[in-house]
């Protein structure tokens, strides 16, 4: 199935400044984080973000919440996102069906919200080259994981052309001048 922005959430899961620095691959990450949540901010698309004990492991990284315009910020204890009382009943109230999924670490909160998604009857769209964990083995193993249980990988790229759906439109040519042109320092990572 197509992704559709109507239908979509942007989920960003612990891109936090006291993980960052020992993520293999995380600031790869962040940046292609930043360069779709940019293009979900202007399709009007929500972003989410979530912090796990933000007051252990720092806030969501400053390069990532300066380039979104609009998100909104989860504080969570749960490893898994859907765990959190208050963070599930507001996303069943937003009627979003499909979730694009990113974040660090991949094997562990990223893999255990997405898990929790999955069982809650959500389409789940696993970010991979936005998602990444200390050994780039266990950001492989957690996609694999997830896709095993029902979880569709995809790239920033993919997202971003099924939401824009068609190219003869004003919202096509406005994205394609401020994202869709070549991107040399955006390195694809398949974990």
């Amino acid at each position: 199935m197509l992704l559709q922005c109507d239908k979509s959430l942007l989920l960003m899961v612990d891109f936090q400044a006291g993980l960052l620095p020992v993520i293999d691959g995380g600031q790869e990450a962040v940046n292609e984080a930043v360069w779709l949540g940019e293009m979900a901010c202007m399709l009007e698309v929500p972003v989410w973000l979530t912090e796990q004990s933000p007051e252990k492991l720092g806030g969501s990284s400053a390069s990532l919440l300066d380039c979104l315009n609009d998100y909104r910020l989860w504080q969570k204890q749960h490893f898994g996102a859907m765990a959190e009382t208050e963070f599930r009943e507001a996303l069943n109230a937003t009627g979003k069906t499909q979730i694009v999924l990113c974040g660090t670490e991949a094997h562990i909160c990223v893999l255990q919200t997405g898990l929790g998604l999955l069982e809650a009857g959500y389409e789940l769209y696993w970010l991979s080259d936005a998602s990444a964990s200390r050994r780039p083995q266990e950001a492989a193993f957690a996609r694999e994981r997830a896709c095993a249980s029902g979880a569709v990988a995809v790239t920033a790229d993919m997202v971003a052309y099924e939401w824009l759906y068609r190219c003869d439109t004003a919202l096509f040519k406005e994205a394609h001048q401020r994202f869709l042109k070549p991107r040399a320092s955006r390195p694809v990572r398949f974990f």
